[in-house]
């Protein structure tokens, strides 16, 4: 980096370092209004100063290939094992002066900690159990515990990816799936139901039909014996008596299905009273 003109060294981030820059970004980047967010970015607010934050959230840069004019309005440094205390204040005030409204210096050495610097207001320091916050830069709060944590890392970082697809946690998730399952379900049950239904109803019609045909049929089959029955009986009677009907007469007689008249014929000609018909 350069301060004033000057180089200064930065040392490649050791493994516990560079472990935080990965979630801290990623946390940082996936707050549903961050539009851009970087690691190790450079930025030039005037000739002579590079400054890289560790982490950092600003506007959307050109992506040419060159140092970022000006400074982000958010800067995360991770401070560990080895940090120059003098150099690290000083990138603080550049910032500071250039424009950046927040520094968060996240320790990584002692206590779980984050100081908090704004400009021309005293330094406030966080534990574990606060909560950090940067009204117009981030749209949630950041568990301090967040920076330190990776599983609590993870579980900000969903939640803030949830809430740029629409859903305000993962719980608005799981009642809108029980929602669309509760729906889908009820549309296969009727689907299945007329189905089955469907199914069942052209069984039991079957049966039934079945079952009333072969009693309308049994019916019908002794209606129809009983007719044969009665004609033969009465030509029976009147070949007895010596009276032989005509063609007319015999067929009118054969054709007849009303039983009661066969009945009356009957008992006429019984009683010898056959005038014909």
């Amino acid at each position: 980096e350069l301060s004033n003109g000057y180089p200064i060294y930065c040392a490649p981030a050791g493994d516990r370092h560079s472990r935080h820059n990965l979630t801290g970004g990623s946390l940082l980047d996936s707050d549903p209004d961050v539009q851009w967010a970087g690691v190790d970015a450079g930025f030039t607010p005037q000739p002579g100063i590079l400054r890289a934050p560790d982490v950092c959230v600003a506007s959307p840069p050109a992506e040419a290939g060159e140092w970022i004019p000006g400074v982000p309005p958010l800067a995360v440094e991770y401070a560990d094992k080895g940090q120059n205390e003098t150099d690290l204040k000083i990138k603080i005030q550049e910032l500071l002066a250039a424009g950046t409204r927040y520094v968060w210096v996240v320790r990584l050495t002692g206590p779980q900690r984050v100081e908090v610097y704004t400009k021309n207001r005293p330094r406030r320091l966080l534990s574990a159990t606060d909560t950090l916050e940067a009204p117009g830069i981030l749209r949630n709060p950041i568990p301090v515990q967040a920076l330190f944590d990776r599983k609590e890392a993870h579980r900000v970082t969903l939640r803030n990816l949830l809430q740029r697809e629409g859903y305000e946690d993962l719980d608005a998730v799981r009642r809108e799936g029980r929602t669309e399952g509760k729906i889908e379900g009820k549309i296969e049950g009727k689907i299945e139901g007329k189905i089955e239904g469907k199914a069942e109803g052209k069984i039991e019609g079957r049966i039934e039909g079945k079952a009333e045909g072969k009693i309308e049929g049994k019916l019908e089959g002794e209606r129809e014996g009983r007719l044969k029955t009665q004609i033969a009986i009465l030509l029976r009677i009147l070949t007895t008596h010596g009276i032989v009907p005509g063609p007319e007469t015999e067929a009118r007689i054969r054709g007849c299905r009303d039983s009661e008249q066969l009945d009356t014929w009957i008992g006429k000609a019984t009683a010898n009273e056959w005038q014909g018909l």
